[in-house]
């Protein structure tokens, strides 16, 4: 094991006098790698809060480019590295708190064909994904190699954190079996994010691979926590191991990566399979005054921070129960923020058996705010 110099033992100083950690333990935090999944959200405040603990080697996986809408709570980033990578720009920060820590980046999209390769020199993982095919393939991977997994993920101002290790406890699929439908799982870009929710829960991430590094017993290893930040109430939930998990149970079937889009079901319904309108052709059917139907299916506060003049605010969530309300004689445009959600409310309209004819405004009311009408705010 590599051993401290005096210059790591006056920056660790404060860890060191802890009875929890002393030189030991600090030591152990040297010699220790730790794989970040996502510079985002929640991989700012775990990465830089494992540099500033000393981590010795930190790696980051990412392959996304900084924008200025991240800057929101993504605090590893700055306006200079908007239309950076991610990966870069989350280096550079942590280089710029601690040098002497080593960082790995990854500037590439983790996949089943190249999880297990990055992963596997790493000793734990910290889950700081957005999405649910990645979160089950990040799961499925720490458990074929059995690393210890420190989960979070945020929603608004929900947010939930855990510590996943099948050798100890339960792994992501004994909680959760089966993805939630993709009509229900919008992203931070569609759903919002409050700002300083991230930095809690990558803190409390970056606390739990400290305490794994250490040792420490009482982890969050068979416990999740949830919060509501906006009410501030934090809930403890007992995880158990289900004895039939498809990947880690007593007779996994799961034994090697899977197709994850295909398992969360995203690549159904197809756009292509809906019939599309451009922004420029709905733009002349209302020039030339046509009776058509504009239903916005985004939430009410998403409809108030821009909206097409005339166009009416039924929510993906109350469509079915508000179809009554679409003129079934008229042809209906659906739209949304880019033109995803407004795919599953028309597979909804069609499942109900709605008669009228629907298309679907290609790349949703950011389209229109981009080519047709600037005055409404892109979010």
């Amino acid at each position: 094991m590599e051993e401290l110099t005096q210059d790591e033992i006056t920056r660790y100083s404060r860890h060191i006098i802890l009875p929890n950690v002393g030189l030991e333990g600090q030591r152990k935090l040297k010699n220790a790698s730790v794989l970040i999944i996502g510079g985002g959200a929640l991989g700012s405040p775990s990465a830089l809060y494992l540099a500033a603990a000393g981590v010795g080697n930190i790696g980051i996986v990412d392959f996304d480019m900084v924008d200025v809408t991240n800057l929101q709570r993504q605090i590893i980033h700055t306006n200079d590295n908007v239309g950076r990578l991610k990966t870069e720009s989350a280096k550079e920060g942590i280089e710029r708190l601690n040098p002497l820590v080593q960082v790995s980046i990854f500037d590439t999209k983790i996949t089943s064909e190249n999880a297990l390769d990055i992963i596997k020199d790493f000793d734990i993982v910290v889950d700081c994904t957005d999405n649910f095919p990645t979160r089950y393939l990040v799961n499925d991977a720490c458990v074929l190699l059995d690393k210890p997994l420190a989960y979070g993920s945020i929603f608004r101002f929900d947010a939930q954190a855990s510590v996943f290790w099948a050798k100890k406890g339960a792994c992501y699929r004994c909680l959760f079996p089966f993805p939630p439908p993709p009509e229900l799982a919008p992203s931070c870009g569609e759903g919002g994010v409050f700002g300083a929710l991230p930095g809690i829960v990558g803190s409390i991430q970056a606390n739990e691979v400290i305490k794994l590094i250490l040792g420490a017993e009482d982890t969050l290893v068979g416990r999740l926590i949830v919060l509501d930040a906006w009410k501030m109430r934090f809930t403890q939930i007992k995880v158990q191991k289900d004895e039939n998990c498809p990947v880690c149970g007593k007779n996994p079937t799961i034994k090697k990566l899977i197709d994850y889009e295909d398992f969360c079901a995203l690549k159904a319904p197809k756009i292509s399979s809906f019939k599309n309108i451009s922004v420029h052709a709905l733009k002349k059917k209302i020039d030339k005054n046509e009776k058509i139907n504009i239903i916005d299916v985004r939430e009410p506060f998403e409809f108030e921070m821009g909206n097409i003049k005339n166009s009416v605010n039924i929510p993906l969530n109350s469509i079915v129960s508000r179809i009554s309300e679409i003129d079934k004689n008229r042809e209906s445009v659906i739209l949304c923020k880019s033109g995803i959600r407004s795919v599953y409310a028309i597979k909804a309209l069609k499942k109900e058996g709605f008669a009228g004819k629907v298309l679907n405004l290609k790349g949703g009311i950011m389209e229109w705010a981009s080519k047709i009408d600037n005055s409404i705010a892109e979010y």
